[in-house]
């Protein structure tokens, strides 16, 4: 399913300067219902005013099904950035259109949808959003660019890290699984002080698995023993003998790898079992007090993950974005919400500097570019993977915090 997105903003709205993609500065919105077919609404009599001249965006995501979570928040950071975009001046003067198709995270989908965008000429997409749809569009996307018609691609959040090496035109704005691990295990060795750790993790996902291996080996690098390397499987709701075994092992910390839905349940039962230390994991802990009732939030005291950014933070750019989506939204935004915005804006900013939408002007750009966004300081590496700080969060008390960054190497 698509729908055409006519992002456009008229001058009786703009009541202050936004946060934008290419403005500084905070402002408001007219607030729109969070549609799940992340839609963006415009007037028609909007679309009379401008001069018919516009630049379209193809945009991949799980509006549906069982990834439609990440998928709708994903989509509605993108939805913004384009907003914000469009108030400060469009792209390169025209006004940005969103073409947005929902592949219900299914790789033929995606593909499918994928084609359908290429034949509407859209000059970049954004997508896929989640890692194996974003893969197969990546394999496609990258062998029409090596035969001299294609097109830049930029994930927002597809982690797994053989995504861009399928071509230079292929971008994302996330770190990568195995980045995480390594993070994390610098985190523990460096800041926590860790000499023994624990990992569980879960064998049949890649994301798990990927940054299990790569926190492995880079925690025995740092003199780490790792003390237990437990797995389990994708249906499992029983972790008690694992964490026992774990447990009688005494390590400093035990890293946890995984989404919050299992995070949670793993925690709950550590803590059950008297285990009362150190939790250590990536971005899928992200919404983990979410799923936890007040009563049970303490279960993840003294637990640390890497993200993407946090939405607390200081820093104007990031906290006139979070002001900007709860005003937009009713509810706060996500890492997804975070990475689909600056992957927006990195597209902008790049065909800016490129002065065209000709998609090789547009990626020799994007190799050199230097853009500031809601996720920190953003160049890319010869990869195309984002070189870039990350946050390292602390849970307690059933507050998320900055615990600290970790430099970009």
């Amino acid at each position: 399913m698509k729908k055409m997105l006519a992002v456009i903003l008229m001058a009786a709205m703009m009541v202050s300067t936004f946060s934008g993609c290419s403005g500084n500065g905070s402002g408001e919105t007219e607030e729109s219902e969070n549609s799940t077919t992340a839609s963006v609404e415009s007037s028609e009599e909007a679309s009379e005013e401008t001069s018919g001249e516009t630049v379209t965006y193809g945009v991949l995501a799980p509006l549906t099904g069982d990834a439609s979570v990440y998928g709708i928040s994903t989509s509605n950071g993108i939805k913004m950035g384009a907003e914000d975009v469009n108030e400060n001046g469009g792209v390169l003067g025209k006004t940005l259109e969103l073409e947005v198709m929902d592949e219900k995270a299914d790789i033929a989908e995606a593909t499918n949808a994928y084609n359908a965008l290429r034949s509407q000429e859209v000059s970049a997409i954004i997508g896929d959003v989640t890692s194996k749809p974003a893969m197969a569009v990546a394999e496609i996307a990258a062998e029409e660019y090596a035969d001299g018609d294609g097109i830049p691609v930029i994930t927002p959040t597809g982690t797994t890290p053989d995504i861009t090496p399928n071509g230079e035109n292929i971008f994302r704005a996330c770190y990568t699984d195995p980045f995480q691990g390594k993070a994390m295990a610098t985190f523990a060795a460096e800041n926590l002080g860790a000499t023994k750790v624990a990992v569980m993790y879960n064998t049949s996902d890649d994301y798990s698995t990927g940054i299990a291996n790569a926190f492995v080996e880079t925690a025995e690098e740092k003199g780490i023993e790792i003390v237990a390397n437990e797995g389990y499987g994708a249906d499992d709701n029983d972790f008690k003998t694992q964490l026992t075994k774990i447990q009688a092992l005494n390590p400093d910390a035990i890293m946890v790898p995984d989404y919050y839905n299992n995070v949670a349940l793993i925690a709950t039962q550590a803590r059950e079992i008297g285990y009362d230390g150190v939790m250590l994991g990536a971005d899928g802990w992200d919404g983990v007090l979410n799923v936890l009732d007040d009563a049970n939030k303490s279960v993840v005291n003294n637990c640390y993950f890497c993200n993407h950014f946090f939405i607390n933070d200081t820093d104007e750019k990031v906290a006139n974005f979070v002001k900007e989506y709860k005003e937009t939204y009713g509810e706060d935004p996500t890492a997804f919400s975070a990475l689909g915005y600056d992957a927006v804006c990195i597209l902008d900013e790049a065909t800016e500097k490129a002065g065209s939408t000709d998609p090789e002007a547009v990626v020799a750009a994007m190799q050199e570019l230097e853009y500031d966004g809601v996720t920190g300081h953003i160049t890319f590496d010869e990869n195309g993977d984002p070189i870039k700080d990350v946050a390292i969060l602390k849970l307690e008390d059933g507050a998320v915090t900055l615990e600290t960054k970790l430099a970009a190497e």
